[in-house]
């Protein structure tokens, strides 16, 4: 990892793509044996394949080719087989005598053959995987057959949500989209989802443009080109979906249409940063819920704590095939404020956090009353290399070869409070 000095010189890129949402298909599996099925029904209980209709069998090839002369072949057809190489072929020709053309077929198979691979592919298998497989291995796969080979790879969503109202959750999330966008170069689109008092438009200095109301009035015709006239740049790579600000109106958010909204600038951006709002909504709980990574602020408080422990674990439960969230402390060591220490806290919640930010209410508070970020106004301060630093952490660029090992020790010792995940 670089230190936290130089890394407003440093130009970083995710060191891992997203995987993207499986469509509304159908996909028929046909496993051979019981771990197989396991495996495939636990990748059907993921995030990434709630829209798709999936159904599991056992018998392998031979039994989908029985069930397929009295029924058309779906949209994706998985199949087994412990065959050899010879038998394989053999069992799928007779599978294309009752397979639909436009049916997309992925074999798992438990021989490392290139050359079987090659004859698959020659014949029209959409993939060949070598047993065991992972659940996001099959995902992935599953997803990648109905994506633009020639699209840019999907950009990350991470969403920041506080534990209470003012943890300052929204006031992090916007530093550290600054922080992706100036001190790393990525493309970065802010979506501030508080349509009513969201702080984005004042963080930055900006008026209310409203950009995701109107977006939210029209979330089937949104594209690309429409969306880009609702964002309000920020910087040469920052840019804002903002909301109206006011109270003024009555606003209804489906979570089809955030989601719709989201999946649209992900295809633009690498960098999606979703300040959500201290509120509790089934839009609110899906976003949580399908962000790519999710960031939770909390405060050392009890309140605090109960509900950071009950998003935990929400998030746990629901997300099993992801990361677990990231914890950050705020306010940490706020004068005659009784405090919950962070080991404590930890154990509480089951995580350790990833940052720990000390109370710095004069750096902020001169931040925001210029409507600038901590960064333009105190670059020196300890809040803002922590951030900074965090930024880091949260773009991957800790790991692989182009950082360092030797700067990851010197930089947790000049920062106690950063931890990684």
């Amino acid at each position: 990892m670089i230190n936290a000095a130089t890394a407003n010189n440093a130009m970083a890129e995710p060191t891992e793509f997203p995987v993207a949402q499986v469509p509304r298909v159908n996909i028929h599996t046909f496993c051979d044996n019981q771990q197989t099925a396991e495996t495939l029904q636990s990748a059907a209980m993921d995030r990434r394949m709630a829209r798709a209709h999936v159904t599991i069998q056992l018998g392998g090839i031979l039994a989908a080719v029985q069930v397929y002369q009295t029924q058309p072949t779906p949209n994706v057809l998985v199949v087994e087989s412990h065959s050899s190489r010879e038998g394989i072929l053999l069992e799928l020709g007779q599978l294309a005598q009752v397979c639909q053309p436009t049916t997309k077929v992925i074999v798992i198979g438990h021989l490392n053959d290139v050359i079987l691979y090659r004859e698959l592919i020659r014949q029209g298998v959409s993939e060949y995987l070598v047993a065991p497989i992972g659940q996001m291995q099959l995902i992935e796969t599953i997803a990648s057959l109905f994506q633009d080979p020639k699209a840019k790879p999907l950009g990350r969503i991470i969403a920041f949500v506080g534990a209470k109202g003012g943890v300052g959750s929204s006031t992090i999330a916007h530093h550290i989209a600054w922080a992706m966008s100036n001190n790393f170069g990525l493309e970065t689109v802010i979506t501030d989802l508080d349509l009513a008092f969201g702080t984005a438009g004042l963080n930055f200095n900006q008026d209310a443009s409203g950009g995701m109301l109107d977006a939210l009035g029209q979330p089937d015709r949104i594209d690309a080109t429409l969306l880009d006239r609702m964002l309000t740049k920020l910087g040469d790579k920052l840019s804002l979906l903002n909301g109206p600000g006011g109270v003024d109106r009555d606003v209804s958010i489906d979570a089809s249409a955030i989601e719709t909204i989201l999946s649209v600038i992900r295809n633009s951006v690498p960098s999606v940063i979703v300040d959500v709002p201290n509120m509790w909504a089934p839009w609110i709980k899906h976003t949580l819920l399908n962000a790519d990574e999710v960031v939770i602020t909390s405060t050392p408080e009890l309140a605090s704590l109960r509900n950071t422990k009950n998003i935990i674990d929400l998030l746990k439960v629901s997300r099993t095939n992801d990361e677990a969230p990231r914890l950050i402390l705020n306010q940490v060591g706020m004068p005659k404020r009784p405090e919950i220490p962070a080991a404590e806290f930890a154990k509480a919640v089951g995580i350790a956090p990833s940052l720990v930010i000390p109370h710095d209410p004069q750096s902020f508070g001169a931040a925001q009353s210029n409507g600038q970020m901590l960064f333009e106004v105190a670059p020196k301060s300890k809040s803002a290399e922590l951030l900074a630093a965090f930024t880091q952490v949260l773009l991957g660029t800790d790991k692989g070869g182009k950082v360092a090992k030797s700067g990851l020790s010197s930089l947790f010792q000049k920062f106690p409070t950063l931890r990684k995940k």
